[in-house]
């Protein structure tokens, strides 16, 4: 698959360290965050539950979701742009409207919407960071949740606030809320992508870091087999 131009750029330097004896190896960047549970909730509701998420790379975003107990499927896609320009060839360009996004279906019953909500800002991704992720830099790396109904604006613009109240971040939290018009699944190779690639450099560095942080910090809804969507292209 094509790789997107920063980390193109990165791939040398990556490449020469992971080259090194594995005790060499410096260990991946990134420290996780023990924030608080929202203090208000959505109803656990009848049957499985959706909620679109975008946080910079779609891929390090789906496989904390696919460690996480309660999660149905994780899918990547793209949300915020029109049918016709979903394609990564044009979304990567960053002018299309779209963000590389996550379709989380969950199950209410053994994971809630806010306990969804505090791990994608605790562990996967920084909500502090505007239309960029690291080296991931465009709108289509923002930081939203695409909301399907009133509901779940309100309750993702409550934990903002009480977020943002106690000052649980040392920057403004940046996080979008956007209606969801439609989301649009991601090609076949960007699907369980960290799961078939752990040892290519991008994943290594950016997105093994966030599976070890949801590890750590929520041990109760980590699954070490992820659930997977299905069988992806490995070249």
């Amino acid at each position: 698959m094509p790789l997107r131009p920063d980390r193109r750029r990165a791939l040398p330097l990556i490449a020469a360290l992971l080259a090194l004896p594995l005790i060499a190896r410096p260990v991946p960047a990134g420290e996780a965050m023990t924030l608080p549970p929202p203090t208000a909730d959505l109803p656990p509701g009848d049957g499985p539950q959706t909620v679109v998420l975008a946080g910079g790379c779609f891929w390090g975003v789906q496989a904390v979701y696919q460690h996480t107990k309660g999660v149905v499927r994780a899918i990547s896609g793209y949300a915020g742009g029109g049918a016709e320009s979903a394609r990564y060839d044009l979304v990567s360009r960053g002018n299309t409207g779209h963000a590389e996004a996550v379709e989380v279906t969950y199950d209410p019953k053994q994971i809630s919407y806010g306990r969804i909500l505090q791990i994608f800002f605790s562990v996967a991704h920084d909500p502090t960071q505007l239309n960029r992720q690291d080296n991931d830099v465009g709108t289509q790396y923002r930081s939203a949740i695409f909301f399907r109904d009133g509901e779940q604006k309100r309750a993702a613009q409550a934990y903002i606030d009480q977020l943002t109240a106690t000052k649980a971040f040392a920057r403004p939290i940046v996080t979008r809320l956007d209606p969801l018009g439609a989301f649009y699944r991601a090609e076949a190779y960007h699907q369980d992508y960290a799961t078939l690639h752990p040892n290519q450099p991008y994943i290594y560095f950016n997105d093994r870091p966030k599976i070890e942080n949801l590890k750590k910090t929520f041990g109760d809804v980590y699954r070490s087999t992820p659930v997977l969507i299905g069988q992806a292209q490995t070249n």
